[in-house]
């Protein structure tokens, strides 16, 4: 019933209806009274579509943060004559009484309600319109469907002291369910009686008994002769247990494993019952038996066991009673037992935790009803893609993310789960996935980071985003990502080593992107965020990488993007700017990302008045003499100091320094860097640089831009030659060439 994480291109079907349960209003629905869903009159669809729908509703409620469910959603289907119904998949807190209820007179075949902890006994009674279609069904974990509320006192007064009781129901039956084959009670609450809730059902095919406790279980010999499937998981057993199981002698599938953490089990598994299964129980085609121990030794001698080829043929089994088989099992459950490890297991499909594929096997097995064992096969999944080489990655990146999905609320499969994807999409594995399976894993580790706040799903799910090409692979979730790291970031209880990679992938989400998504990014608090973790470490004088990254995303948002720029100068950006560099005069990385940062500043026009102090000058003209980072902070504070002279000597409202002065120290400076000099620095355009060229107010200014440019397109021609071309600076270096004010160095660099 799981559905698995796929790799192949999404059918139309599913595409379409995707998109009417994202846009219902826009598609298949308008809306009464600007608040309930109404079905528009003229439609009508088949079970094949609304079966979908449904289901896939619940799915994208379950797994996808932005879906917003509807309240009205079930009543679109309270008609069979405009909306079918036949086979329904519900999960967990998504459903209520008044949402079966709403479905009741649909004629379903089928209805798995997994989980479902809101359904209480109304929705038993519910159950009792489907009795006369209804051939499978499944309540497991519904651990309230048989409780209904109480009210002791009856009267209004009396209720607000009394709140209602939960009471048993114990007089409900599958009476009247003729057509009921399967069925699932797993996990089913104590107090029930089990043999007179299914005494009515006269043909039962499959019964999934998991977690439920019973001393006798003579009652299933009255389907010996349908019972093709029985589940007792976590069951404990008894020899009188064994004795009923023996003549069930249709029983295809049979499952007694357990659970050997959960607690104390007096049965023990030995070869005498292996022995009677084989038998008595000739169709069995799958057996489960894992976290058993055996009492007596079940396996053949030590020397025989090793020789030959690996064999799943009976008649070579490792495990002696197996020899009984016709022919060999489809499935054979052997996790956390001491068998899977033998050579010759007489089974098409293995569970356990010898290898690779046993423990892939276990996790397909195991996801959907047993969270508790998935984990720990997932753990063992972690270690092999550590620690070797995963040989079916695809197989086993679509467990994971299936189980991660399945299971958004269980801490232990998203601590194991998003372990292993760090493993699972590491750069050695890349080549082999492809775009819609890295986005699969995109959307459950940021869905992990939504659900957790605990320290290491946030460690894992960030370090797993580091192994993705940012920001190109994530800008599908653009908007999201960043708000989960920004909120990582603005906790006030900060791990160290997350608030490090946190602050790397924010800066690695403004680098290089379009200016909307640095304005989007900038008004959800960015700017802000990173001035705070700057204010933190100064305050504990320290400059680490998140120091550094913290400057360097500073850069990159405020990169072309004015309001950013702004938001740096309104939120004391400057002050900290000349604290840092007091604070810390010799680190060179640091003081590159800050005059970075405000280089991009000093392009905005409207802002450079707020540059325009006797203090911020002096600073800039100081590092004109700076050697940090090659050329790179003296280039930057060049920079600056160009767009503030370019304009003009009227905008100069401070006495000290001399603009003469900076002047005649910014020629100085340019004239002392290689021209040939290596670059860290990224331009996406060239036209802050470019409106400084057809310019007489400040030759200087004029000098740096064209020295700009002749250093890029001649050291990274490439790159930097077509970008020149395409922004129209060759027409502009024509007609500087022609301008009496222009030096004559600069002519010729020109030229």
């Amino acid at each position: 019933a799981l559905k698995m994480a796929s790799d192949s291109p999404e059918s139309l079907m599913t595409l379409c209806t995707d998109f009417c349960l994202r846009n219902l209003e826009g598609t298949l629905c308008y809306l009464l009274d600007n608040e309930t869903l109404r079905l528009h009159p003229d439609i009508f669809l088949p079970s094949e579509i609304c079966d979908k729908l449904v289901n896939e509703y619940v799915e994208l409620v379950k797994t996808d943060s932005i879906f917003e469910p509807h309240e009205s959603f079930f009543t679109l289907f309270s008609d069979p004559r405009s909306t079918r119904l036949a086979r329904v998949h519900l999960r967990e807190q998504i459903v209520q009484d008044q949402d079966l209820e709403a479905i009741r007179k649909q004629d379903l075949v089928e209805l798995y309600l997994t989980n479902c902890e809101k359904l209480t006994a109304k929705s038993l009674q519910t159950l009792v319109s489907f009795s006369h279609t209804l051939i499978s069904l499944s309540l497991f974990g519904c651990c309230n469907i048989f409780y209904e509320e109480e009210n002791p006192g009856g009267c209004e007064d009396d209720c607000l002291v009394n709140p209602t009781r939960q009471v048993l129901v114990k007089d409900f039956t599958f009476e009247g369910f003729s057509r009921l084959r399967f069925l699932n009670l797993g996990r089913l609450i104590e107090g029930v009686n089990v043999e007179t809730l299914l005494r009515p059902l006269t043909s039962l095919a499959a019964l999934d008994l998991s977690g439920i406790q019973l001393n006798d279980v003579g009652f299933l010999t009255q389907w010996k002769d349908s019972l093709v499937s029985l589940v007792l998981y976590n069951m404990d057993l008894s020899e009188e247990h064994i004795q009923v199981i023996a003549q069930l002698h249709k029983l295809r599938h049979l499952d007694i494993s357990r659970d050997h953490l959960s607690s104390y089990y007096k049965f023990k598994l030995t070869r005498r019952v292996l022995n009677l299964f084989v038998e008595n129980l000739v169709n069995l085609t799958s057996l489960d038996i894992s976290g058993h121990t055996m009492l007596e030794n079940c396996t053949i001698p030590n020397m025989e066991e090793k020789m030959g080829q690996t064999s799943i043929e009976p008649a070579k089994s490792s495990i002696a009673p197996f020899r009984g088989l016709k022919r060999p099992l489809q499935f054979l459950g052997l996790f956390e037992t001491s068998l899977c490890r033998l050579t010759h297991i007489p089974a098409y499909k293995v569970s356990g935790d010898k290898n690779e594929e046993q423990v892939l096997n276990a996790i397909e097995a195991y996801t959907e009803h047993r969270p508790e064992i998935t984990s720990r096969a997932i753990n063992l999944l972690f270690d092999i893609a550590r620690i070797e080489r995963c040989s079916q990655l695809l197989r086993a990146l679509q467990l994971v993310i299936t189980a991660l999905k399945c299971h958004k609320d269980d801490k232990n499969i998203q601590v194991t789960g998003s372990a292993a994807l760090f493993y699972l999409t590491n750069s050695e594995y890349r080549t082999e996935q492809s775009i819609k399976l890295r986005r699969q894993v995109i959307q459950v580790v940021l869905n992990g980071m939504e659900s957790y706040q605990e320290v290491t799903v946030q460690r894992n799910c960030c370090l797993t985003l580091c192994n993705f090409s940012i920001p190109e692979e994530l800008e599908f979730q653009y908007r999201r990502v960043n708000e989960l790291l920004l909120n990582i970031l603005n906790q006030s209880r900060q791990d160290e080593s997350i608030q490090r990679i946190a602050v790397h992938l924010c800066n690695a989400l403004v680098c290089q992107v379009d200016n909307d998504h640095k304005e989007a990014v900038g008004k959800m608090g960015f700017v802000m965020t990173m001035l705070k973790l700057i204010q933190k470490k100064l305050a504990d004088k320290t400059c680490d990488q998140v120091m550094e990254f913290s400057w360097s995303a500073l850069w990159n948002i405020t990169d072309e993007t004015p309001d950013n720029c702004e938001m740096f100068l309104n939120y004391s950006g400057m002050k900290l700017f000349l604290e840092c560099l007091k604070e810390f005069p010799e680190k060179q990385e640091l003081h590159r990302n800050m005059l970075g940062l405000l280089g991009n500043v000093a392009e905005v026009r409207e802002l450079r008045p707020q540059l325009m102090t006797s203090q911020f000058i002096s600073v800039f003209s100081n590092l004109l003499e700076s050697k940090a980072d090659g050329i790179e902070v003296s280039y930057n504070a060049c920079g600056v100091l160009s767009h503030i002279m370019f304009d003009g000597p009227e905008a100069w409202g401070i006495c000290e320094p001399h603009r003469e002065e900076v002047v005649k120290r910014m020629w100085a400076a340019i004239q002392s860097w290689d021209i040939n000099s290596r670059r860290n620095i990224n331009y996406r355009s060239f036209e802050p640089i470019l409106r400084l060229l057809p310019q007489g107010i400040s030759p200087v200014s004029q000098h740096w831009a064209t020295w700009a440019l002749y250093n890029l397109v001649s050291v990274y021609p490439d790159k930097y030659c077509p970008l020149l071309i395409k922004e129209g600076g060759i027409p502009l270096l024509k007609d500087m060439i022609k301008m009496a004010s222009a030096q004559q160095e600069t002519k010729e660099m020109a030229r």
